[in-house]
């Protein structure tokens, strides 16, 4: 898969801004051949640890599928760990499991490509603790994150995370990673907003406000969880695939919490990208409404570590994981993870 790379003076921002070349997207899923060489099953591990708030101990579920290692892999690549978002679940967004598509857990691929791969609920969400009177804001699914790196780091012997999250989860993410940058080796911010300046969505979403005010939980169905895929460029996922997602989904939640949604309604910026300090990808999907393009370029202007990336990906709405265009993702994720560190960084 080709890309082109622009020189950053032409957009007036510093490091590298990437775009996938169209060229090579198509309306069918180009699936990358390497997984698929390797059908070895991973084997999924449940842990639990726990976050403490004041005199309240809330207990976090952790989903691991540890690296497929052999054909002189001897240890796993690194540590990859996932942030879901706002009105999801971990395992139905990174470990699904569909007979016949290998492809659709983002999990097991990587997987097999010898990463070791977490994911997690946060408070509010899943097999994790819903019993605190809390919306389960941002800065919430931060703490969640201080917890679960403590326990992964512990368990591989300290080594730093392989971050990625997708839109509130991508809030998730770059907040931990401006509070503790010691613990993330490469951060990956998918389907993110700064402002939400220029944002169809949540110009929509700002209207419902009241009501995500008036309760810490609000309820999802069948028809919520298709119109993620739907609202911004109906096309862009194959709908086969979402019904088994919505499946997963409703089968662990029928309602979730408010917070991230008032966040991004009214709450925005929550993160400071001169804080950020860790090499960083930001990945926008051609059709999201979730962030302009304008929104994202101020953003990454602004990080300051110069190892840093902007990718626009063709195709894609809000949901790149889940899109037809998913290799493309996988591709771009593992090229940014597996990018060998700088040699030379000047004096």
């Amino acid at each position: 898969m080709q890309r082109r790379q622009l020189l950053s003076s032409t957009a007036g921002l510093s490091g590298a801004l990437l775009l996938a070349d169209p060229a090579t997207s198509a309306s069918e899923p180009q699936t990358p051949k390497s997984p698929r060489a390797q059908p070895v099953q991973p084997v999924g591990k449940a842990h639990w640890t726990v976050k403490r708030v004041g005199s309240d101990e809330v207990r976090l579920f952790m989903w691991q599928k540890p690296a497929v290692l052999g054909a002189g892999l001897k240890s796993p690549k690194g540590t990859l760990l996932f942030v879901h978002g706002s009105s999801v679940s971990s395992t139905p967004v990174f470990d699904l499991q569909i007979p016949g598509r290998p492809e659709s857990s983002v999990m097991d691929w990587f997987a097999r490509l010898g990463y070791d791969t977490w994911c997690f609920d946060c408070e509010g969400y899943g097999r994790s603790d819903k019993t605190r009177a809390v919306n389960a804001d941002i800065s919430c699914g931060a703490d969640d994150l201080e917890a679960v790196s403590e326990y992964i780091m512990k368990v591989n012997g300290g080594k730093r995370l392989l971050t990625y999250g997708s839109s509130s989860g991508a809030l998730r993410a770059a907040l931990f990673a401006q509070r503790r940058p010691e613990r993330v080796a490469r951060l990956a911010l998918d389907a993110f907003v700064w402002t939400g300046e220029g944002s169809p969505t949540l110009a929509e979403r700002k209207k419902r406000l009241p009501a995500y005010l008036a309760n810490n939980r609000r309820p999802i169905d069948r028809t919520m969880i298709r119109s993620i895929f739907t609202r911004d460029h109906p096309g862009t996922s194959d709908l086969t695939i979402v019904e088994a997602f919505a499946d997963a989904v409703l089968a662990l939640d029928s309602s979730v919490p408010t917070g991230t949604y008032i966040d991004m309604s009214a709450n925005l910026p929550v993160c400071d990208p001169e804080k950020i300090n860790v090499p960083t990808l930001i990945m926008r999907g051609q059709y999201d409404g979730i962030a302009s393009f304008q929104d994202l370029s101020a953003f990454f202007e602004r990080l300051p570590n110069p190892d840093k990336q902007f990718v626009v990906m063709p195709g894609i709405a809000h949901t790149s994981t889940r899109s037809k265009n998913f290799a493309l993702v996988y591709h771009l994720l593992e090229g940014y993870f597996s990018q060998p560190a700088p040699v030379y960084l000047g004096t």
